[in-house]
């Protein structure tokens, strides 16, 4: 009985392995309701691919009639016009690239890394549903990009359906779902963590470097931008929160451990009711 102590609304039992139980994970993953979710984004994703490779090119009418047009374009976006930088395009690509393993780097926190196959789950369902929302947005939408304004370029690329494809940025909402999706989770996990606001720092900056670029290489406008950021961050934001455990009872395990009055350590848990 030295082991064992009973208290109001508190049990505690020994427990000489706790010391060794894994970390807690702040989510959860239900496979019929994630299954079903990250399958249908990645068959909406599919189907929005093929809306983009059955886009028709413009024909020079078209073109021609875009070009009368653009003193129609918002002030918002005018600036714009026009833009076409090969090196800022080559450069946008860099930091697109590197969003992708950022969820990666958060295998080197011990905490997640016992988790790791839940949250690659979870990373895989935001950037779906990312992919799903953006295809199907620019295979149904046809806005043309910035560089197809510029006189000086080649008419393939002006002509190309490829050119019809500004609205919106994907690149800058699949960074944005990367970068954020990699603070959430790792804020989660590390809530008093003294390096949450830097990590959290670097996802927004990183999209938003992205952004600039496809800015200056006439890929988007800037609404084209700052949507693909909104979208994408809410994604990578709220898809994590979406996963977080609810604990609607009143009853909870508790750690603890200490010694005895009669001189023993011990490791327990103990039963709490909250009311």
């Amino acid at each position: 009985m030295k082991k064992l102590f009973v208290a109001l609304l508190i049990l505690t039992f020994s427990c000489s392995s706790f010391a060794q139980q894994k970390s807690v994970s702040p989510y959860e993953w239900e496979w019929v309701r994630d299954g079903i979710w990250t399958g249908a984004a990645l068959g909406t994703s599919y189907y929005g691919l093929q809306l983009i490779r059955n886009k028709d090119d413009l024909s020079e009418q078209e073109l021609q009639r875009v070009i009368n047009d653009k003193d129609d374009i918002n002030f918002i976006d005018k600036w714009a016009v026009g833009n076409n930088s090969d090196s800022a395009r080559s450069i946008s690509d860099i930091p697109f690239a590197l969003s992708f393993a950022a969820p990666l780097f958060l295998l080197f926190d011990d905490e997640v890394n016992d988790h790791t196959g839940q949250v690659l789950g979870i990373y895989l369902e935001s950037i779906a549903t990312t992919g799903a929302l953006y295809t199907i947005t620019a295979g149904l939408v046809n806005r043309s990009r910035p560089y197809v304004y510029d006189e000086t370029n080649s008419d393939f690329r002006r002509l190309s359906k490829n050119g019809q494809r500004s609205f919106y940025s994907g690149h800058v909402a699949a960074t944005a779902t990367a970068t954020f999706f990699t603070a959430k989770a790792f804020q989660d996990f590390n809530p008093d963590s003294a390096g949450v606001p830097y990590v959290w720092a670097g996802a927004a900056v990183l999209p938003a470097a992205v952004g600039y670029f496809r800015l200056q290489a006439g890929e988007h406008f800037l609404t084209d931008i700052l949507l693909g950021y909104g979208l994408g961050a809410l994604a990578g934001y709220y898809i994590p929160e979406l996963h977080k455990k609810t604990n609607d009872s009143k009853f909870g395990l508790t750690p603890t451990m200490g010694r005895t009055r009669f001189g023993d350590s011990y490791q327990a848990l103990s039963l709490n009711y909250t009311f």
